[in-house]
């Protein structure tokens, strides 16, 4: 009796600590989900799904079995000890022009057709190259794509700016890489609910490949190697931007063609909402009117409206006060929805408050778990006026392009044009003194804008960089007076890529910045063409930053200048300062290719007259004679030699005064003359390859 409660007591302790530290690791691990809704000018819908896991510091708190955290990611951190990686997969070229450039969520997913890979590794100089190879094959596996590609190190850049980190960074894209829902399926097993519960539930795969943009990212994050601080943790975020158009539900009448289209959560998914992820601890969706949206609907706004207390999560009712209604205005109405809270965006600096530079953005925020299936989310917008607004710009528009002609050579012409004096008013020390003479400092000292490039070109397009032109507004001018500073790696025929960067200094006032650089085609063997060597060969997009631009954005209550502290992973995210980045365009070269159809006449005649010398030699050497010959007798004509045999006979001197005689000799004298076509022909056009 005495072993039994004994044993009762020790399995009831066991169960009591693995509840305990469940808890435990529950309350250490949080994820989180979020989804971004903003409407574009040209009638789209920006859906940006945000899903956050943080996983704290091991050594602080023990190696344990993750619930939240996904193992194949943690057990990669472990392996090759990556500080930072960033993987994308992306469908669709983003419009700059038209869906803006300046905000932290566009800045950071706006990213190049195919596959682009960044990574850092905290491992020793001569074990990078090895590590990048692993990783890229453990990868490829994870998310089925062929990321293994990029083993080779003829399509891999080493970038010199090793934006912010200690370690060594590599990166590699691939420009033709399609994505389907084979990138989609794994990337959703990563989350906790996958898509059974919460945000995912929307991600119906029709509606996300037909979209006009989709992109797939991963940012992984891991503090465990910090060398010279405090150990970290590790954050993992999974996004997937699209763009999308919604689905018209009725006939729209002539009167209101003009509008854009109303949408909602259905007319977008096809589904709406019914609740949150049982594991995160925080599910938001968050619509978010742009500065100009804003502006615009004020100015269909006839009267003054009152923003109604219960939307909002301030202290004092009487400082809320604004031209525009939120949800029922003469611009559109909110439908289906009431938003728990309304935030505001607060201003970079005092000066841009005092000059009204920016109208500030307004988000709405709706929490997920007040909705069920009896009563799910299905936030839209309804719009009453025709409503004309341009988003937030980067400084300059990008364009690349190839000149020449022939299959020799050309050269790769890259061409920034300023986007009104949108930077201008990014400037902290713009005012209406220099605004005619487009003249500010973004820092002291500062006497232009600083613009980075970074271009990674493949080998077979050897660029001669001695031939980099800089042309501003239509004026050549020397490298030297524009080039901060300059970095060229020069290809090495199936080895290493061409890598070009540099940070260049323009004027504020030019308008036009235009690059060339010239080129050789190389030539490649018959066994390195890919399936469809006459489409061509595409080259990865350029990267463009401005080192004097930062997107971070903060959001307060509407009635405070101060900005309100959130908690949450989503708002964190809009708070880090990141560099306004823009991509280029993928370029398409094509090369001398060889006539593949030539090597494959040439074997299939010549297979074929094997085909046939070793077809006749095996079945005269299996033939039997004296069968063959008694079955003659009894046929009718077997009496007769041919004329063909006859003519052979006399050729070789020797009448036959027999049948038998012409019976016996007729295989040997066949056998004779195939064997000497065959191996004729088989000779003339061996030795002709």
């Amino acid at each position: 009796m005495r072993k039994l409660v004994s044993l009762f007591l020790a399995l009831a302790l066991v169960f009591h600590v693995i509840r305990v530290q469940s808890q435990r690791l529950t309350e250490e691990e949080e994820f989180s989900e979020d989804l971004l809704l903003r409407p574009l000018p040209d009638g789209k819908v920006l859906a940006h799904f945000l899903f956050t896991n943080l996983l704290p510091p091991v050594k602080s708190h023990g190696h344990h079995h993750h619930r939240l955290f996904p193992k194949a990611i943690y057990q990669l951190v472990q392996k090759y000890h990556i500080q930072q990686m960033e993987l994308s997969f992306t469908q669709g070229r983003w419009d700059y022009q038209r869906w803006g450039a300046l905000d932290p969520i566009t800045s950071a997913n706006a990213k190049p057709i195919g596959v682009e890979l960044w990574a850092v590794f905290d491992v020793p100089k001569d074990k990078v190259d090895a590590t990048w190879r692993n990783l890229t094959h453990a990868l490829s596996g994870l998310f089925c794509a062929s990321i293994n590609f990029l083993e080779s190190p003829a399509i891999v850049a080493t970038p010199g700016l090793q934006r912010g980190v200690s370690g060594y960074l590599r990166y590699g894209a691939l420009p033709r890489e399609a994505v389907c829902t084979e990138n989609l399926t794994p990337w959703l097993k990563l989350l906790p609910c996958r898509d059974k519960a919460g945000l995912t539930t929307l991600l119906e795969r029709p509606r996300i490949y037909n979209g006009h943009y989709h992109s797939l990212r991963i940012h992984l994050k891991s503090g465990e190697f910090n060398k010279n601080g405090p150990e970290g943790g590790t954050s993992l975020r999974q996004s997937l931007t699209l763009v999308l158009k919604p689905s018209k539900s009725a006939v729209v009448p002539e009167r209101l063609k003009s509008l854009h289209s109303n949408w909602s959560l259905y007319l977008l998914f096809k589904k709406s909402l019914v609740g949150k992820c049982p594991l995160a601890s925080s599910s938001q969706v968050h619509l978010e009117l742009e500065g100009s949206l804003v502006k615009g609907l004020q100015n269909h706004a006839t009267t003054e409206f009152l923003f109604i207390s219960l939307w909002f999560d301030v202290a004092d009712e009487s400082q809320i006060v604004d031209k525009l209604n939120v949800v029922d205005n003469p611009g559109y109405l909110l439908m289906n929805a009431l938003p728990n809270r309304i935030l505001k965006e607060i201003p970079k600096s005092e000066w841009e408050e005092e000059q009204s530079v920016h109208v500030p953005c307004l988000l709405l925020d709706f929490e997920v778990q007040d909705y069920s299936k009896a009563y799910p989310l299905n936030v839209g917008l309804s719009w009453r006026a025709p409503i004309a607004w341009v988003p937030r710009q980067g400084p300059f528009r990008v364009t690349r392009f190839l000149t020449g002609s022939g299959n020799e050579r050309g050269s790769i012409a890259i061409v920034l044009k300023a986007n009104s004096e949108s930077y201008l008013r990014s400037c902290s020390k713009f005012t209406p003194e220099n605004k005619d003479a487009q003249v500010c400092a973004l820092d002291e000292g500062a006497s232009g804008i600083d613009v980075t490039i970074f271009e990674m070109v493949p080998w077979y397009v050897r660029l001669y960089f001695h031939t980099l032109k800089v042309v501003l507004d239509g004026q050549q001018v020397a490298l030297r007076d524009v080039a901060k500073w300059m970095r060229v790696s020069p290809s090495e025929d199936r080895k290493s890529p061409a890598v070009l960067e540099m940070q260049l200094q323009v004027p504020y006032n030019t308008s036009v910045i235009s690059l060339t650089v010239e080129f050789d085609k190389g030539y490649l063997r018959i066994d390195e063409h890919p399936p469809d060597a006459n489409r061509g060969f595409d080259l990865p997009s350029a990267l463009f930053t401005f080192p004097q631009l930062q997107t971070a954005r903060s959001y307060g209550f509407v009635n405070t200048t101060a900005n309100a502290v959130f908690d949450q992973p989503f708002f964190q995210t809009l708070l880090e300062e990141q560099l306004v980045q823009i991509y280029s365009e993928n370029l398409l070269v094509h090369l001398a290719t060889p006539d593949f159809s030539m090597p494959y006449n040439v074997i299939t005649f010549t297979m074929t007259v094997l085909a046939l010398y070793f077809g006749s030699l095996l079945n005269v050497l299996r033939r039997r004679l004296g069968e063959e010959e008694r079955l003659q007798a009894k046929t009718t004509g077997s009496q007769h030699a041919g004329k063909l045999m006859t003519l052979i006979s006399k050729y070789f001197g020797k009448r036959s005064d027999s049948k038998h005689n012409v019976q016996t000799r007729t295989p040997l004298l066949k056998l004779v003359l195939i064997i000497s076509v065959a191996a004729g022909i088989a000779i003339y056009y061996i030795l002709g390859l």
